[in-house]
């Protein structure tokens, strides 16, 4: 009696399900981001494999960590809008000069908890040209949901209608349900190469990095900005408002930490989880706020297994039919899409810098071995500053918080 008693305290099963349905919403909604990143960089099946191995294992270790630390709920991710801003930005850049940009950026965040600049540092960057930067990455993600229904209708048809009739009635189960979805039409249209899953665990791989300022520019310094403002800024905002006042500054300097040090085994950005933080944080995970920090812990375990499972992960994603991924992309950042282009769309005085960073960050522009990430942002930090030659500062708009919705995960 009382070993049942002393497993209920520590694996309450509302905390339970919480931590499982917080990572399945994440796993399922970007995993194949993740897989496409990686072969973005020519990484082969041991390197996917390795890839989530380490992403899973810096989830468990900030997951457990932090929230046994502090008793509170502190959920983390993977960076899924910096896992789509990769799948573009690593085109041409050895696997060498990614692991470089990776810990670059981890180094960035583990700077900014250590100096405490983080949010002096974001607030120089208006908040409409960050989502209006989120918004340019992750667009040709959303419009291929679409393109994808010209050869793929039976498919991603169905998972699109599922997934607005689940926003109606299960919001937090609507990725799900359009993935249940996709699954069984790709089942009866015979999509399904089940011959290459298999079942192992995953291995390190160690890549050495390279840092190359180009890179470091292109996709380190844009990694940062996009994880730090469209992840980690709602991620603090989600504790905040389930009433936990946890410090920011030591969850920065652990998450950066944890990145620099697993990046060079495929972690590209550990940061605080937003969305799938809030079905952590809510009643649903437990009904005394207290023991909430559980359900966390569990989404940490589960990470866990994820990560240990890397390479069948990576296997099933082989196997999927390229519509079913397509398709399960566009829809797992629809609302992050809707909400940033909210954001950045929002205050007229700034709508104009706003649309720029947009265009060209979307455009895929490079200049100078330079990705469209960076000059959409400083293409819109220019226009803003050119608007704002002879304002009054009473006229210029001050920065807001972004919405939660603003994220991934």
């Amino acid at each position: 009696m009382f070993a049942i008693t002393r497993i209920r305290s520590i694996a309450p099963p509302s905390a339970v399900v919480a931590g499982l349905i917080a990572v399945m919403v994440g796993v399922t909604s970007s995993a194949a981001l993740v897989f496409t990143a990686a072969r973005a960089a020519g990484a082969d099946a041991h390197e996917i494999s390795s890839w989530m191995l380490a992403l899973g294992v810096g989830l468990a270790c900030t997951c457990v960590g932090l929230s046994l630390r502090y008793r509170a709920p502190v959920v983390t991710a993977w960076s899924t809008p910096g896992a789509a801003l990769l799948t573009t930005g690593l085109s041409g850049v050895s696997m060498a000069q990614a692991v470089g940009a990776f810990v670059f950026s981890g180094l960035l965040i583990l700077v900014s908890g250590m100096t405490g600049w983080f949010s002096r540092l974001m607030g120089r960057i208006p908040v409409p040209l960050a989502a209006a930067l989120l918004a340019g990455v992750l667009l040709r993600f959303g419009t291929g949901l679409f393109s994808t229904m010209h050869g793929g209708f039976a498919v991603a048809f169905p998972m699109f209608v599922l997934y607005l009739l689940g926003r109606r009635l299960l919001p937090r189960y609507a990725v799900l349900l359009a993935l249940a979805a996709g699954v069984v039409a790709t089942v009866f249209t015979g999509g399904w190469q089940l011959g290459q899953v298999r079942l192992a665990l995953a291995t390190p791989v160690f890549t050495a990095p390279e840092f190359d300022w180009k890179v470091l520019v292109s996709v380190g310094a844009p990694l940062f900005v996009v994880t730090m403002a469209s992840q980690n800024l709602p991620g603090v905002a989600v504790i905040r408002g389930a009433g936990y006042d946890v410090p920011v500054s030591p969850l920065m300097t652990w998450t950066g930490a944890a990145n620099a040090v697993l990046a060079p085994f495929g972690a590209f950005g550990l940061n605080l989880a937003a969305i799938t933080a809030a079905i952590c944080t809510g009643e649903e995970a437990h009904p005394d706020r207290d023991k909430r920090y559980l359900a966390a812990v569990w989404a940490g375990v589960f990470y866990l297994c994820v990560g240990l499972l890397g390479a069948t992960v990576a296997s099933l994603l082989t196997a999927m039919p390229q519509e079913l991924v397509l398709a399960i992309a566009g829809i797992g950042l629809l609302a992050t899409i809707e909400a940033s282009l909210s954001a950045a769309l929002a205050d007229k005085a700034s709508r104009e810098a706003a649309v720029v960073t947009f265009l060209a960050t979307a455009s895929g522009v490079t200049l100078l071995g330079i990705g469209s990430a960076f000059w959409g942002l400083l293409a819109g930090l220019v226009t803003g500053a050119i608007a704002s030659v002879g304002r009054p500062r009473s006229e210029e708009p001050a920065p807001e918080p972004l919405p939660d919705e603003v994220r991934v995960h």
